[in-house]
C-alpha cells in the first residue's frame, strides 16, 4: 500500500511480529562470547537491555526467569520445547518488542525457561534474514 506522496506503507505490524527494514547489511557487534557462541545486547519493549546468546539453533527466542519478571511478562500459556538437556514444558508470553543492530520484532513470541543463566535469541527474532557470524559482529541481511 502506498500513502498519498507514493511512498510504501509497512503493513506488517497489523499481521503481527514486523521488522523495521534499512538498507544493506545490518551489523551487530558481539560483545563476548559464551562457549564460542556470540552474544549481543538486545532491548525489551523500548527499555530493558539484556544479554543473549545468539543460538541459531533455537526457534523461539527464550529468556530467564529474572528476565520476565523484570519486562513483566504476562504468561499466555505453555509449549514443550526440545533442548540439548531434553524435552521441558515452558511458559509463554509475548513482549511488545525487541531490538538489537536496527531490527525491531513487535508483538513477539518468547518462552520462559528456568534452566537458563542467559537467554537465547532464537529464529524468530531474526527470520527475515540471513545470518553470518564472523570474529567480531553479526552481519543480518534482509532475504
Amino acid at each position: 500500500m502506498r500513502d498519498a506522496n507514493g511512498n510504501l506503507i509497512d503493513l506488517g505490524k497489523l499481521c503481527g511480529i514486523s521488522k523495521q527494514k534499512s538498507s544493506g547489511v545490518i551489523t551487530i557487534p558481539i560483545k563476548r562470547r559464551v562457549y564460542n557462541t556470540p552474544v549481543i545486547d538486545v532491548t525489551f519493549n523500548g527499555k530493558r537491555t539484556f544479554e543473549m546468546v545468539v543460538d541459531t539453533g533455537a526457534s523461539v527466542v527464550t529468556i530467564t526467569p529474572k528476565m520476565a519478571k523484570a519486562l513483566a511478562l504476562k504468561p499466555e500459556g505453555t509449549a514443550t520445547m526440545d533442548t540439548a538437556n531434553g524435552r521441558i514444558d515452558v511458559p509463554l508470553g509475548r513482549l511488545t518488542s525487541a531490538a538489537a543492530g536496527g531490527i525491531v520484532a513487535n508483538n513477539l513470541l518468547v518462552a520462559v525457561s528456568p534452566s537458563l543463566s542467559i537467554g537465547l535469541l532464537g529464529h524468530n527474532f531474526y527470520q527475515d534474514y540471513d545470518l553470518t557470524i564472523k570474529q567480531d559482529v553479526i552481519e543480518l541481511h534482509l532475504r
